[in-house]
């Protein structure tokens, strides 16, 4: 996926850059896998706003995400290449042997006519979905599940791999993108390959109309509200007084733990994120 950028005929155009979507064969989703998606602002059932700077931003049609992968055994054929405005991966269009048809995230490399299958039986092959237990050690993989059959919650985003280190037991060690070792259970299901559309990070926004469009709303700085807005608030000048970076909420931003150490989780964390060093 190819970025481009412009002219700068005007300020904002000088640091634009857009994806040229040249890797998207198809425009429109399919009716029976999308579906309307409403619009919170981030509130809740109260009206309350329980997430800041939500709001506004362009209608959008949910797109309906296989990430079970449970037709085991069945054979597909990637139809289309298409865009999902909810999130930062393309997706493909997948037509079943069967006839039905389903979206997965679309792997780096994976082009229409291409043919993948999920199951115990299917092969290590770019876009098929196997267990842990059946990929072998050093094999890059993404949508990743954490309970088997739950569905892929790990590495969905764009351009993210994870990569398989050894086999324990009932358990499969996991080099996570952001440099994490940890365990999965061995039966978890997960795709070959590398989550595509890998330079979306290199994409500018240019200027704050775009950023409004996908449905970010400004955000003030503590320190320019006033005191009994913010507890960085007030003060003469740009004055910080003695306080630390913290949310409206007197929360430390900076440095404050707020994972339980009591987590059903945090034992399966062999190495933290915090910690690795290069070329562990």
């Amino acid at each position: 996926m190819p970025v481009k950028s412009f002219r700068p005929y005007t300020p904002s155009r000088r640091t634009l850059q857009v994806s040229d979507f040249s890797d998207i064969t198809k425009t429109s989703p399919e009716k029976k896998l999308s579906r309307g998606l409403r619009k919170h602002g981030g509130r809740n059932n109260t009206g309350m706003v329980m997430v800041r700077h939500h709001g506004g931003g362009h209608r959008r049609s949910y797109r309906e995400i296989d990430f079970r992968r449970e037709k085991f055994g069945v054979p597909a054929r990637v139809a289309a290449i298409e865009y999902d405005p909810n999130r930062n991966a393309r997706i493909a269009l997948l037509f079943y042997a069967d006839g039905e048809k389903r979206y997965i995230p679309a792997p780096l490399g994976l082009g229409v006519g291409a043919n993948v299958m999920s199951g115990p039986k299917a092969e290590v092959r770019l876009g098929n979905a196997l267990p842990l237990v059946n990929i072998p050690e050093g094999s890059f993989v993404h949508a990743i599940e954490m309970v088997p059959g739950k569905g892929a919650q790990f590495v969905r985003a764009a351009g993210t791999q994870a990569q398989l280190m050894a086999k324990e037991g009932d358990y499969a060690l996991l080099k996570m993108p952001s440099g994490e070792l940890r365990k999965v259970l061995k039966n978890c299901l997960a795709t070959i390959g590398q989550v595509g559309n890998i330079e979306h990070n290199t994409i500018s926004l240019g200027k704050a109309g775009r950023k409004r469009h996908i449905g970010v709303r400004p955000t003030v700085r503590g320190a320019a509200m006033n005191a009994t807005d913010h507890p960085l608030g007030g003060g003469r000048g740009h004055s910080k007084g003695n306080n630390v970076p913290r949310s409206p909420w007197n929360q430390p931003s900076k440095g404050f733990k707020t994972r339980t150490k009591k987590k059903i989780w945090s034992w399966m964390i062999v190495q933290d994120r915090r910690k690795a060093t290069t070329g562990a």
